[in-house]
């Protein structure tokens, strides 16, 4: 690149971050990067060292860059991201804390360092034989044969890589993350590296099996979702709407897969699964409203409220990352006509990460912009029905059914005429 023997190149967004590309004339960004900070890191490759330089993004089928298309000055005007973490979060804080015996006892001192109000999280740690108590700390357990430091997850993701190895070959093709790999790498799921297309015989454990194949088809899983509410951590009306943060409770099943043909994705078969049932313990935000008020309110016929709800829960996932340091793939949605715990129509955004990661209290704080910019996504999208740029998802474990766009703009709507 620096002495002109290549002219272009296309990379992934690894070039965001310590590598000084210096004579880039342009950069062309398919897709937004999902954040400000990567926007503005990536579109700095180009006009480095006092050249002139230009930045071009190129809007990818995604409610966010449906939204971003039509303000930019939501890019261009506004600071970066407000970053979001909860350093109290069990699943987070236990690892680094067992990182940190190991280097050096923890003491009654060191409590207030980790934010820990008392001994509890430790004493949990005895419990299940990673720390040892002695009277003058806490104390990694050497008995163990894990290597403290690599209990943490620098992807954040609470979950261990699944590794995708040819069967064949015994070659390692890649990882999936753990909370996916269910959807993912389940058996006969198709799995494309480098060209190239798989087919997952068997998933055991931290490994799923392929063999190569030239196949036509992709898969896409389908699952049940439901969604449990622990407890309410904040709570706020707008009118007769209720919004909610707290602790949830959400269970998933992979039932199935899809077989789809390029490039319509039609889908051609269906075959069913016996996969485990995963429970992630996480936060969330809702919203609750009675039936009959939403009924009243917008106009909605009965039969159309859960293609609306589930429209609105999309759109809204796909635009939460405008306001939190997040990806569509880092937070998961729930909605319902009826939810059994609520007794009304429902709809939940939840983390994506176990304990919960920030996001979905950052919707709740900002509920209106995030409303707002919703309703701006869908409503500035020229489809008809509904399209990827709006209301559908590319990780919809229903097969992005039913979904409704006219209902969603108009529960979209009506909420944003009740917010403070």
């Amino acid at each position: 690149m620096r002495t002109g023997r290549l002219t272009a190149l296309a990379t992934t967004n690894a070039l965001e971050l310590g590598v000084d590309i210096s004579g880039l004339d342009a950069v062309l960004m398919t897709g937004w990067p999902g954040t400000r900070v990567s926007f503005w890191q990536q579109a700095g490759r180009a006009g480095r060292a006092g050249a002139d330089g230009v930045a071009v993004l190129v809007a990818s089928a995604n409610p966010l860059d449906t939204y971003l298309v039509h303000h930019p000055s939501a890019v261009l005007d506004e600071a970066i991201e407000v970053t979001t973490f909860d350093p109290s979060n069990p699943y987070v804080l236990a690892p680094h804390l067992c990182a940190a015996a190991a280097e050096v006892p923890l003491t009654q001192p060191d409590l207030a360092l980790f934010g820990l109000a008392d001994a509890t999280l430790l004493d949990e740690l005895v419990r299940r034989g990673l720390l040892r108590r002695r009277p003058t700390g806490w104390y990694w357990n050497q008995a163990r044969a894990e290597v403290p430091s690599r209990l943490t997850d620098l992807r954040g993701s609470g979950t261990a890589d699944v590794a995708v190895v040819d069967e064949v070959t015994g070659a390692m093709l890649g990882t999936v993350d753990g909370g996916r790999a269910d959807s993912v790498v389940h058996p006969g799921a198709v799995y494309v590296h480098q060209g190239r297309t798989f087919v997952v015989e068997r998933l055991e454990d931290d490994v799923a099996l392929v063999v190569g194949g030239d196949v036509a088809h992709r898969t896409m899983a389908t699952a049940a979702h439901h969604a449990s509410f622990v407890d309410v951590l904040e709570e706020v009306r707008w009118g007769p709407v209720t919004w909610r943060y707290g602790h949830v409770e959400v269970t998933s099943q992979v039932q199935g897969y899809d077989v789809r043909v390029p490039p319509a994705m039609e889908v051609v078969a269906r075959h069913e699964l016996e996969m485990p049932v995963r429970t992630l313990p996480t936060t969330g935000v809702w919203w609750t409203v009675g039936q009959e008020t939403l009924l009243a309110e917008t106009g909605i016929a009965p039969g159309d409220v859960p293609g609306a709800l589930h429209a609105a829960e999309h759109a809204a996932i796909g635009v939460l990352p405008l306001l939190a340091t997040c990806d569509r793939w880092d937070i998961g949605g729930l909605s319902t006509a009826l939810h059994p715990e609520t007794g009304a129509p429902t709809v939940l955004v939840h983390d994506g990460h176990p304990g919960g990661a920030g996001f979905a209290q950052r919707g709740f704080r900002a509920a209106r912009r995030w409303i707002e910019a919703t309703h701006e996504a869908v409503a500035s999208c020229g489809c008809r029905h509904g399209c990827p740029r709006c209301v559908y998802s590319p990780k919809c474990g229903n097969g992005n059914s039913p979904l409704d766009k006219a209902g969603a703009l108009a529960v979209l709507d009506y909420l944003r005429s009740l917010a403070p």
